[in-house]
């Protein structure tokens, strides 16, 4: 009778055990869904964290340095699984000139580059004497490109690669690296279409002594 009694009074508490066991599971999987909820879309159309490799923007921008790119409204997005396609979510924000913009390698997709924008569509570049020369609306007759502000005069000489002219057109950009003779841009494979961009860097985390938030 002893025997039979005390198994009885384990059941309640192995009962409790067990639910308290679900309660914990699922309050986990609860957790784990919502913040997935929240990531998924914030990594999809906002912001995507970017190492920089290579020297081709230095100064200003070093190799290892850990950037946060802004994707929205930038970046077209497909969303779907697998092969099937639900949407796509073109870019809506326009990019200006001078900005420092993240963007898949047109020959390798596979492949990112961060370089700063120089033409945008309608404009007529031109590489002379080791200056940037800017045509478009504003400047019919053409004008230096002020670069001063993120070139020093170390690096402010532009080389021709493989073109020394440039048409900018519809939904295309015009991009450069900061470190001219050290970089792999438009001046080697021409210009980028739109479809390429990533986004705009937006904010430098490491490291720690160069946190910088970028206009």
């Amino acid at each position: 009778m002893e025997t039979e009694k005390n198994s009885t009074n384990l059941g309640p508490k192995k009962e409790s055990k067990l639910k308290a066991i679900v309660v914990y599971v699922f309050e986990f999987v609860k957790i784990i869904v919502i913040s997935l909820i929240i990531i998924i879309p914030i990594r999809t159309f906002v912001f995507q964290p970017f190492f920089v490799q290579g020297a081709s923007m230095e100064p200003n921008f070093h190799n290892g340095e850990y950037l946060i790119v802004n994707e929205f409204g930038y970046k077209k997005t497909v969303v779907g699984i697998n092969q099937k396609e639900f949407f796509t979510v073109d870019n809506f924000k326009e990019i200006s000139r001078k900005e420092v913009i993240v963007f898949r390698n047109p020959r390798n997709p596979k492949e990112y580059f961060i370089k700063r924008v120089i033409g945008l569509p309608g404009d007529r570049i031109e590489i002379k004497d080791g200056e940037v020369i800017l045509y478009n609306e504003e400047n019919p007759q053409g004008g230096i490109l002020d670069e001063s502000e993120y070139l020093t005069k170390m690096l402010h000489q532009t080389e021709c690669r493989e073109q020394c002219s440039f048409e900018v057109k519809q939904d295309e950009f015009l991009v450069f690296g900061d470190n001219r003779k050290y970089s792999s841009d438009s001046r080697s494979w021409g210009v980028l279409p739109s479809e390429f961009v990533v986004g705009k860097v937006l904010f430098r985390a490491w490291p720690f002594d160069e946190i910088k938030i970028f206009n």
